[in-house]
């Protein structure tokens, strides 16, 4: 059995409420069990990512992705012999509270909430998991330790305005039991860069495959353009998807090792000595290096003119913004035909109706609106 660092999380934590110790599972295997086992979960593979989940059965989805962020973030735990149960739970359930449609649904839904406390897909997944997911007699949500939710809160790093959260969750919702201006466990770091690179490299990836954009526009963007020129010769003589495969790996590649590489030299130079100095650092420890930065941003700024901003990818999301903003509409003014008393809030009908329209699936929200038109 691999000996953890001293800077890794415990196996072993606290929860919100307490539970009996489980004899044949630690605290995190526990929390990664029914976060898989969670109804918001499976709904993942409904969800888009880019594309719409009706355009293709091959383009991925948010449960593809999240599954995808899980293996990066596991090898990450592994090298420097983190908690592993952790990494990969907060990986499979840092995406719960996405929308229909991606990040257009999550825009649109935020305007449809305007003047009752906007939406946030990351405070979402907060408000599944501790509120909206009911399988226990004792409590809502699913009590998962506070090492778990504190690396779910913090999956963009510290939190120092505490307004949109206390408007979606309510004020003084953790009752203190949550530092918000430390910064995360190295775990929650580990799973939050993981994120990165899964989606930059894998939009990438169906971003090719879709046709928006050729290989041969990749040549200005560095790094991208030193692995392109290596397997250049085999564009010519293989099958162009196996060598868009071997492209994508080498980029993912090249991302992990700089990440541990860079994650090595903060460690060495700033000498934590135990998971405290990780929570009172001014910065993060799981880092790119400024080269890689360079490249991350520049990637992503490649595909948001190249992909997120495609006119086709634009039609489909745009379409997607229209039937959030109608299914709200229906459904605030008559909810009734929706819910029943025991189903919604009626101190905030408007946030039970966001509730109840983030947790579509692009399918069943392009259903139910069909089935009002």
């Amino acid at each position: 059995m691999q000996k953890k660092s001293k800077l890794s999380i415990p196996q072993n934590s606290r929860r919100i409420y307490f539970e009996p110790k489980s004899y044949f599972r630690n605290d995190f295997q526990r929390d990664r069990d029914r976060i898989i086992h969670s109804t918001a979960f499976r709904r993942l593979k409904h969800k888009t990512q880019v594309f719409v989940n009706t355009t293709s059965d091959h383009y991925r989805t948010r449960i593809t992705h999240s599954l995808e962020v899980s293996q990066i973030a596991r090898t990450l735990a592994k090298i420097f012999k983190l908690n592993e149960d952790l990494c990969e739970t907060l990986s499979l359930a840092h995406d719960l509270g996405h929308t229909p449609f991606g990040h257009a649904g999550e825009e649109i839904l935020n305007e449809c909430m305007n003047h009752n406390g906007g939406f946030d897909h990351n405070i979402q997944t907060i408000r599944i998991v501790t509120l909206l997911e009911n399988k226990y007699y004792n409590f809502k949500g699913l009590n998962l330790c506070l090492e778990t939710i504190d690396g779910l809160v913090k999956h963009n790093g510290p939190i120092y305005d505490r307004t949109h959260m206390d408007e979606m969750l309510g004020k003084n919702f953790f009752k203190k039991k949550i530092k918000f201006e430390n910064q995360p466990s190295l775990e929650a770091q580990v799973a939050s860069l993981s994120d990165d690179i899964a989606y930059n490299s894998h939009d990438l990836e169906d971003g090719l495959k879709a046709n928006l954009f050729k290989i041969e526009q990749l040549n200005d963007l560095p790094i991208i353009s030193d692995i392109i020129y290596k397997h250049k010769n085999k564009l010519k003589n293989k099958n162009k998807d196996l060598v868009l495969r071997q492209i994508i790996r080498d980029i993912i590649n090249e991302m992990v090792k700089d990440v541990v590489l860079n994650t090595k030299r903060n460690l060495k130079k700033r000498k934590p000595k135990n998971i405290s100095d990780i929570y009172k650092s001014k910065n993060n420890y799981v880092s790119f290096s400024s080269k890689m930065l360079e490249f991350d941003q520049s990637l992503k700024e490649f595909l948001k003119y190249n992909m997120y901003f495609n006119k086709n990818v634009l039609n489909k999301t745009n379409k997607g913004k229209k039937i959030i903003s109608k299914l709200f509409f229906l459904l605030r003014k008559k909810p009734q035909n929706f819910f029943t008393k025991k189903t919604i809030s009626l101190k905030n009908k408007e946030r039970s109706i966001c509730d109840f329209i983030a947790g579509m699936t692009d399918r069943y929200a392009i259903q139910l609106y069909n089935s009002l038109k």
